[in-house]
Parts: C-alpha cells; sequence; structure tokens
C-alpha cells in the first residue's frame, strides 16, 4: 500500500486529507510542522507527500529545497495544497521540486485527477 505524509498546520485539514486519502487506498502520517515532516521523511521516506503552502516555522518552500537535496528526497511525488492562485506562487513551488499543485478546498476527485496527472495511475 501506498504511504502519504500529509503535512499541514490544520488539524481539519490533515483529517480531511486523511479520509480523502483512504478512500484512495493510501496509508497515511500527519505532520503538524515541515521540521517534524523532515524528521519523519529521515527515518522513512513517504511515496506521496502533501504540503501546505503555508506552513509556521520552517517555510515549506524550504522544506521542499532540502528534501529533495537529502538521500531520497528525489523520491515522492509531492502535491503542494494551497489557497493561492498566483502564477508566481506556483511557478516558485513547481521550480523548488512540487510535481503538482492542489486548491483547497479539495475533494476525492480533485486528488484523484492530480495524482493521475502524476503518474499513480488508476486508484479506486
Amino acid at each position: 500500500m501506498r504511504h502519504c505524509l500529509i503535512v499541514d498546520d490544520s488539524d481539519v485539514v490533515r483529517r480531511v486529507a486523511k479520509r480523502v486519502l483512504e478512500e484512495l487506498h493510501f496509508t497515511s502520517t500527519e505532520a503538524e510542522t515541515a521540521d517534524e515532516a523532515m524528521e519523519y521523511c529521515k527515518r522513512a521516506m513517504p511515496d506521496l507527500i502533501l504540503l501546505d503552502w503555508h506552513m509556521p516555522m520552517l517555510p515549506p518552500q524550504e522544506f521542499l529545497s532540502a528534501l529533495r537535496r537529502s538521500p531520497g528526497g528525489d523520491q515522492p511525488t509531492i502535491i503542494y495544497c494551497t489557497t493561492e492562485n498566483d502564477e508566481f506562487d506556483i511557478a516558485r513551488a513547481r521550480q523548488n521540486g512540487a510535481n503538482e499543485i492542489l486548491m483547497k478546498p479539495f475533494d476525492t476527485d480533485d486528488l484523484h485527477q492530480k495524482l493521475r496527472s502524476a503518474g499513480f495511475g488508476t486508484l479506486s
């Protein structure tokens, strides 16, 4: 079974994402901060990371750059989750290594579509 790390400072968003991922047959782990996410990735690199755009402490862009430089950090598919629709921010996320951008709020169909376009194929 594929594993996803959900990185978001909102407990509500993490719970919703976890439910959606379960529907798509993923197991998941949650991290409230990018620092927690980096520690998790050092122990076990996930297949997928849902990464909130706005995070306290370590900015997600720095987390993403550091992750991509770390051993195995080129492997996970990373989907930036954001409420922002700014072209500059989206370009910056892609430049830092994001595979896809997912607008919040999202549902199962939205996430499934992004996963398919990121190469995960059929998940149902």
